[in-house]
């Protein structure tokens, strides 16, 4: 027997997948920045030209927290819509997508690798196109949550390709913050 839930079932869902998502997205999206390191005393960032419209480094720590508080609400949205049939697709999507995103401030900032960076950011804006479609078919409000985050992640993409066009012989360099003394 099919049974349809009640408006306050379907809000006390929502509720429930929320105070599970969000926080654990934001958690997720702290531990890949604790990952990449800190931007502001590493050697090999400093010393990067860096393109005409990279924002000041105070708005990525403005940006990221409100676009992952807003996939956490998508995905909350999604997860509680328990009568769609593209609910599991979205879910693994979803996932999907979040993983690579989480993979790009290692790749980019710890490992230094500028190329593979640009690579992984091409395939995580497929991946959140795809996402944002599933979604569109689960709930349109899930999807039109995820917009923002493939603007600001197309702008990205824009910063990694100019970042390599500034810096073609960055990748993979490690440059030391070492100062040597010497004596006469």
């Amino acid at each position: 027997m099919n049974r349809l839930a009640s408006p306050a079932q379907l809000r006390a869902s929502f509720v429930r997948w929320s105070l599970f998502l969000v926080p654990a997205v934001l958690l997720l999206g702290r531990l890949s920045g604790l990952a990449g390191g800190d931007t502001s005393s590493d050697p090999w960032f400093m010393v990067l030209d860096k393109p005409s419209i990279f924002p000041p480094p105070a708005a990525f720590g403005i940006v990221w927290p409100i676009l992952y508080t807003m996939m956490g609400f998508a995905m909350a949205i999604v997860c509680s819509a328990w009568g769609s049939r593209y609910r599991s697709a979205a879910i693994v999507a979803f996932i999907v997508q979040l993983a690579i995103n989480l993979a790009w401030n290692p790749i980019f900032f710890a490992a230094h690798e500028i190329t593979l960076a640009l690579i992984v950011i091409g395939v995580l804006n497929v991946a959140v196109i795809v996402t944002i479609v599933l979604f569109w078919k689960v709930r349109r409000s899930a999807a039109l949550l995820m917009l923002p985050y493939l603007a600001w992640l197309l702008f990205a993409t824009v910063l990694n390709w100019q970042f390599l066009r500034l810096n073609p012989d960055a990748d993979g360099v490690e440059v030391s913050a070492a100062v040597q003394r010497f004596e006469l």
